[in-house]
């Protein structure tokens, strides 16, 4: 069987009564800290293993960090496969591929960190991708003749294939990336479930777009949705920027392209609602905003907050990094995730 399952399937698909749900904790952390009982997560700041982002947002000590946590009851093993360090339970599994990628380049490097990912899964119960977050730095540089975000593509497409995932309909939610130097890092979460992939209705999928965009399109869904646990389900929004159809809008306006952006994020909101029955408001979700040029931060951050609610939980949590976008004309890109509550807990 495909392991990425029909969204058919995956609509029946759900944890078991004893499942230890899952559970997401942004912490900001002593350089060096480690947290009890964490699964792992996203380190950004003043640590060894964070990816090579400037924080712009919120301001950080010189020896603070910032850590996207994921969580969950249960005995965690730690081990490590190839480039892939990893933690799990048995019913959830956080893990990163950290990989020089110098040395053969991106497209080699991207498919070597991508099989040792699919290897670690076909080893353990939880084989279903939820959320990939990529970082390699670098991203919009011509290398060997092509652009190496377009070698990463090729690298990540043929790893999908080579262990016959679904690299097209069903792939999972991702973002990419780059950073201010630094090793390719892919980090990973993933269950015993398959999520339900949640498609953009004013775009087109990313693994459909036309040639022009490199040989081998992008291999992501726009958000998954997933049950994460006690009847709660969690919506994981893909990096998104400002691109309608394939193309990319606004060049050169930071304010509309930061506008579009959330365009898309509440069009990805409304197709998961459809979907899930249940909706889950912008203010409620958690927010890692990337910005091209650091000078920009103002006018994007005045735009983000006017649209969830300057007081909101998500304007008071969300993270800015400077970081340079997939496509070189686009100034902003925006991810997301939140929990929508069961039924009657959401009624209360």
């Amino acid at each position: 069987m495909n392991p990425l399952a029909s969204t058919d399937l995956a609509s029946q698909a759900r944890p078991s009564s004893d499942t230890p749900p899952l559970s997401f904790r942004r912490l900001r952390l002593a350089a060096g800290a480690a947290l009890p009982g964490s699964l792992g997560g996203r380190g950004v700041g003043a640590s060894a293993e964070a990816v090579a982002s400037p924080v712009l947002a919120p301001a950080l000590g010189p020896q603070e960090a910032l850590l996207d946590a994921w969580l969950s009851d249960g005995t965690l093993q730690s081990q490590q496969h190839g480039s892939v360090h990893y933690v799990t339970n048995g019913h959830w599994l956080h893990g990163c591929a950290v990989l020089d990628d110098r040395d053969g380049g991106v497209h080699a490097a991207t498919q070597r960190a991508y099989a040792d990912v699919f290897a670690v899964l076909a080893a353990q119960p939880c084989t279903h991708l939820l959320r990939l977050w990529n970082y390699l730095a670098d991203i919009n540089l011509e290398a060997d003749g092509s652009e190496r975000y377009r070698q990463f593509n090729a690298g990540r497409q043929q790893a999908f294939l080579d262990v016959q995932r679904s690299a097209f309909e069903g792939s999972p939610a991702a973002c990419a990336l780059g950073t201010h130097g630094g090793p390719l890092r892919v980090y990973f979460l993933a269950g015993r479930m398959p999520p339900v992939a949640i498609e953009n209705p004013r775009q087109v999928s990313a693994y459909r777009y036309p040639d022009t965009y490199g040989p081998r399109a992008p291999t992501f869904s726009r958000a998954a949705l997933a049950d994460v646990g006690h009847g709660r389900q969690a919506l994981f929004i893909s990096g998104t920027a400002s691109i309608v159809g394939h193309q990319s809008m606004h060049l050169g306006d930071v304010r509309r392209q930061t506008e579009e952006s959330l365009t898309n994020l509440a069009a990805v909101r409304d197709a998961a609602t459809a979907r899930a029955g249940r909706p889950i408001a912008a203010s409620e979700m958690v927010y890692t905003v990337y910005v091209r040029h650091a000078t920009d931060l103002p006018v994007i951050r005045e735009v983000f907050e006017r649209a969830v609610g300057p007081g909101s939980p998500a304007a008071r949590d969300a993270i800015y990094l400077n970081a340079d976008i997939c496509r070189a004309e686009l100034l902003v890109e925006i991810e997301a995730h939140g929990f929508i509550e069961p039924a009657a807990r959401s009624a209360t």
